[in-house]
């Protein structure tokens, strides 16, 4: 489901930063080479991602759910000095075409990747972080965030990606379980008194939750 038509789209593209040269060479290597290319956060997240990122100037960052590592060097673009990104995911067929882009950034030292199964690596990470972007399975949303909010520095922020689900979390009917849990997991950031969250209807919903 798109949320706005694709001429307004194009406005957007057109008037907003221009996407790296580097992320669109991988824009475009993922379309044509990776399942799913959807998955790609793609040129107007990516520039929303990195704006946050060189707001918060953090320190450490999490990602959960690196694909090809699109996200992963628009939140790079943010990092301090001596900042790192540690992103997780669990596809090792993967690893190939983000170390050639990584590599290509001038970020590698800064990137950290951890390949498995998220949950078993984030019981294990002793870091804490500025800034944690959600973007994985959904059905573990709630895990995640149980786990991940407990790993975030004072005035840190998560962001969550496809909270909407194309439109899907307003429906009525009887929904399949990634839908009934991306609801649930709206509702429960919405009354966690120790964040204030935002959802935002960028690309398929982005919710931006600070910690107070």
């Amino acid at each position: 489901m798109d949320f706005i038509s694709e001429k307004l789209a194009e406005y957007l593209s057109q008037n907003s930063d221009k996407e790296p040269e580097i992320l669109s060479k991988l824009n475009k290597e993922t379309h044509q080479k990776i399942l799913q290319p959807r998955m790609l956060s793609g040129h107007i997240q990516g520039r929303f991602l990195s704006l946050i990122s060189k707001i918060k100037s953090p320190l450490q960052i999490l990602e959960i759910g690196t694909y090809t590592g699109y996200g992963t060097l628009c939140l790079a673009e943010g990092l301090a000095t001596n900042g790192k990104i540690f992103t997780i995911d669990r596809n090792e067929e993967l690893i190939n075409i983000q170390n050639k882009y990584f590599e290509e950034s001038g970020n590698r030292d800064k990137i950290v990747q951890l390949t498995g199964s998220a949950i078993d690596i984030l019981m294990n990470l002793d870091e804490n972080f500025d800034l944690i972007f959600i973007d994985a399975d959904k059905e573990n949303y709630i895990k995640y965030f149980e786990i991940v909010s407990k790993k975030l520095n004072p005035n840190g922020i998560i962001m969550s990606d496809n909270v909407l689900w194309s439109g899907k979390v307003v429906e009525e009917s009887d929904n399949d379980q990634e839908t009934n849990t991306l609801k649930k997991f709206n509702s429960l950031l919405s009354k966690d008194e120790r964040f204030e969250t935002i959802i935002l209807p960028l690309r398929d919903g982005l919710s931006i939750s600070r910690l107070i």
